[in-house]
């Protein structure tokens, strides 16, 4: 609002009037150099709100804090997400940060349907359930674990997490941290309404220390924050890792599954039916293949003929290698792949 201007509200039927004012109030007197007085005058900026007396309740209890409810969903509206990463050059350790503009989200995210959903399903409850949480003790926090081979869009679902609930991200590269001292110290600095990301934690040196700060520190300061962990091999993790209370939620990221295929054949080529689109699910079914790997295929060409064409050839290509792979491990696999050959023909 602008210096005198007047606005008035009205909520649940009640007039409530706000006007912007500006006051100048005198500062401290001070002496110069040749012991003369001299004062200065400051302006202050504020809002002042109206309403009669019989609703003093009303907008004490209620209003405000719908207002400051409402001012601050606004902010974080209009808030430009952050990436943080771990300085390598700043001596006490600390944050940097660049802008973050991940275009993914989760209507064009490449995954199973399914699973999507009940990603989407677990972050409303999260975020919706502050009082809960603290009637029931429990730090206002989500633990997640993302599994599965490279490629398989790890690093994509949690730019559509952060995108959708409108958290920045903090990037811990665990081999960048030379003590407990420095991850303590990087821990306090995360804020509120933020993703924290350890990457590979199965590679990770420093892991009992972690889990120590994290069950600790980390749990006991600050709100609405979720930590994810990600990995390549579950089965390498330290079984800590997996105790009860540390990762709320497991999430398998698989091979590409047919919903997913064909979110990113809409992606990229624009388009929901073709005449060669079912052959290539059916391939799929039969042949493992990560969201990267056809991604790059569906970069090749604009034209959807060209393109899910060069899509079978390529699986084509697929099959012929996992035949002579298994050939290698077992000789006796040479007759069973030449009658799925024929079989296909």
């Amino acid at each position: 609002m602008e210096v005198n201007e007047e606005f008035t509200d009205i909520y649940k039927g009640v007039k409530l009037y706000w006007s912007s004012v500006s006051k100048k109030t005198p500062t401290k007197q001070s002496c110069s150099h040749n012991d003369m007085k001299s004062s200065s005058r400051t302006t202050k900026h504020s809002l002042e709100l109206t309403f009669h007396q019989d609703y003093k309740d009303l907008v004490l209890n209620d209003y405000l804090p719908f207002v400051l409810k409402s001012a601050e969903m606004k902010k974080q509206e209009q808030k430009t997400l952050k990436l943080f990463t771990v300085s390598l050059y700043s001596r006490p350790t600390n944050w940097m940060s660049v802008n973050l503009d991940h275009p993914t989200n989760f209507t064009t995210l490449a995954m199973d349907s399914g699973i999507k959903e009940k990603v989407i399903k677990d972050l409303n409850r999260f975020v919706e359930r502050r009082e809960y949480y603290r009637k029931v003790g429990k730090a206002w926090k989500r633990g997640y674990l993302l599994y599965g081979p490279p490629g398989t869009g790890k690093s994509s679902l949690i730019a559509a997490m952060a995108n959708y609930l409108n958290f920045d991200i903090y990037d811990l590269e665990m081999t960048n941290v030379n003590s407990n001292s420095d991850l303590r110290a990087l821990l306090l600095a995360t804020a509120n309404r933020s993703i924290l990301v350890v990457e590979d934690i199965d590679c990770s040196v420093t892991l009992s220390g972690f889990l120590n700060l994290i069950d600790g520190l980390w749990s006991s300061c600050g709100d609405e924050r979720i930590i994810i962990f990600t990995t390549n091999r579950k089965n390498k993790l330290d079984p800590a890792l997996l105790r009860p209370g540390r990762m709320d939620v497991h999430i398998h990221m698989s091979y590409l599954t047919s919903s997913g295929f064909r979110q990113l054949v809409f992606n990229y080529l624009g388009i929901t039916q073709h005449s060669l689109l079912e052959q290539i699910d059916d391939s799929m079914c039969e042949i493992k293949v990560t969201p990267a790997e056809i991604a790059e295929q569906l970069l090749k060409d604009d034209d959807p003929d060209i393109v899910l064409s060069g899509l079978i050839e390529f699986f084509d290509v697929k099959r012929k290698e996992n035949e002579e792979a298994e050939v290698e491990v077992d000789p006796e696999a040479k007759p069973k792949a030449r009658r799925r050959q024929r079989q296909r023909r």
